[in-house]
């Protein structure tokens, strides 16, 4: 890939706004389509862009194999975490209303969080997964 100066170019060019697109379609969730899966999905593409036309090792010394697996258990943390808190502060597994004074600030603050969970873990599978099955090698 080092000679496909044009591919390697544009990809320095559109990562950035790939990343950017999927904090986008986190934050525009609460609005319209969209939320933690396809900003997860995104976010992901978006690294496995970069892998595929950098090499498997630049990304991984980028964003390593150890980070992109706590990032799948760190977002089920929070998702499960909102939901525990709840029941802490005397609500149902996460009924959101009880987290701030306001029901509806706090049922905001529920689904972000928890939306944010969801990207921080499917990113985490998805990367996880082309780690593993690009790093593999052929045997024979």
């Amino acid at each position: 890939m080092r000679d496909q100066i044009i591919l390697r170019i544009a990809a320095k060019i559109l990562v950035g706004p790939i990343l950017l697109f999927a904090l986008y379609v986190q934050f525009h969730g609460d609005y319209g389509p969209g939320g933690g899966f396809q900003a997860g999905v995104i976010f992901a593409a978006g690294i496995i862009l970069y892998a595929l036309v950098f090499g498997l090792d630049q990304a991984r010394a980028v964003i390593p194999m150890g980070v992109v697996m706590w990032c799948g258990t760190l977002g089920v943390l929070i998702f499960g975490g909102v939901g525990v808190v709840a029941m802490l502060m005397g609500g149902n597994y996460l009924d959101y209303g009880v987290l701030l004074h306001d029901a509806s600030h706090a049922q905001h603050i529920g689904i972000l969080l928890v939306e944010a969970g969801v990207l921080v873990t499917v990113f985490g599978v998805m990367v996880t997964l082309f780690y593993s099955f690009a790093g593999r090698r052929r045997a024979g």
